[in-house]
């Protein structure tokens, strides 16, 4: 089996603070969120090699950051893209990745900006059994939120009905980014040659659970999709548990730091409140108060208050703020 990860998006919802950085390497916990990904898909023997599917502009970011790790599965599969405005969409990307790689073996598809509570061996586990193409399912509890999302109808575990973005959901059942293909299935060029949608992959989900049995694996516990800055600090909230994560070389002096808060090596927070926020190393905070907030990279903020705020690297607020 192979699988690909995708890490091609440019995040532009997260900007500044992933206009430089490829939103999965956002750390959460001890980690950064794709790593989660790949130490799961290492551990499992099944799967021979991993692609990373991503983009000309974060590339060398990708090939930086495998170099330094221990992971041997990982390699990168480039798209010629630089831009939000070239991007060939999830599925056209697909496509052009499994002629590119010459994959013809059963295919686990995977985003990797999403951290999930499920083991990806168990989801990997369901889709042998089923020997047919598999979904990873959630229940989001809102049909507001259902307008957003792939949304499925099931009986027992067979999807019956699939649809993408309904503007009436019939249900609060989504489909995230973990999909499993039977080689027989990976028919990405056939559904592009139908001049079908090219941009989210619960399209051909749509198109495909049409032609063929689909099923799905429904799962409890934690999902995020890691796509705004509120999505982001929601996730560092569920692994810090209603804890705060200082690390050791960080400065706090006379401050309160609240519940969910990241302060990262090197960051200084004088005189100050903090709280429900990521700290970036070599951020400053002085005589301020931060609160939901992205502070990257040696940003310095000085008497003033910040809510809900993404703050890009060696910015300063005020302008004047030594």
């Amino acid at each position: 089996m192979q699988a690909i990860v995708l890490a091609g998006g440019y995040a532009t919802r997260l900007w500044p603070i992933t206009k430089h950085r490829p939103k999965m390497f956002l750390p959460v916990g001890d980690t950064v969120i794709i790593d989660r990904i790949f130490e799961e898909l290492e551990s499992d023997e099944r799967i021979d090699e991993v692609y990373v599917s991503t983009n000309e502009r974060f590339a060398g970011a990708f090939e930086e950051h495998l170099a330094e790790s221990d992971f041997t599965k990982p390699q990168l599969s480039v798209e010629d893209t630089s831009g939000e405005s070239e991007k060939f969409g999830v599925i056209g990307a697909l496509a052009q990745l499994v002629e590119r790689e010459g994959i013809d073996d059963d295919l686990l598809v995977i985003a990797g900006d999403n951290l999930i509570s499920f083991s990806i061996s168990d989801f990997v586990n369901e889709f042998e059994a089923r020997e047919a193409p598999t979904i990873a399912a959630y229940d989001i509890g809102s049909r507001e939120r259902a307008t957003s999302f792939g949304i499925l109808e099931l009986d027992g575990d067979r999807v019956v009905d699939f649809e993408e973005k309904p503007d009436d959901p019939p249900s609060t059942l989504a489909s995230i980014a973990c999909y499993a293909f039977p080689a027989d299935a990976i028919a990405f060029e056939e559904y592009l040659a139908g001049d079908n949608n090219p941009d989210e992959p619960g399209w051909f989900v749509q198109w495909l659970q049409a032609k063929r049995p689909v099923y799905a694996y429904t799962f409890d516990g934690a999902w995020f999709d890691i796509g705004t800055a509120e999505g982001y600090l929601e996730t560092v909230a569920w692994a810090l548990n209603g804890d705060t994560a200082i690390e050791p070389d960080a400065t706090v002096e006379n401050s309160e730091i609240g519940d969910d808060v990241h302060v990262m090596g090197g960051a200084t927070i004088r005189n100050a409140t903090v709280d429900r926020s990521v700290i970036f190393p070599d951020a400053t905070i002085e005589n301020a108060t931060v609160t939901d907030s992205i502070v990257d990279e040696d940003a310095h903020i000085a008497g003033t208050d910040l809510a809900g705020a993404l703050v890009g690297a060696h910015t300063k607020l005020p302008d004047d703020a030594d």
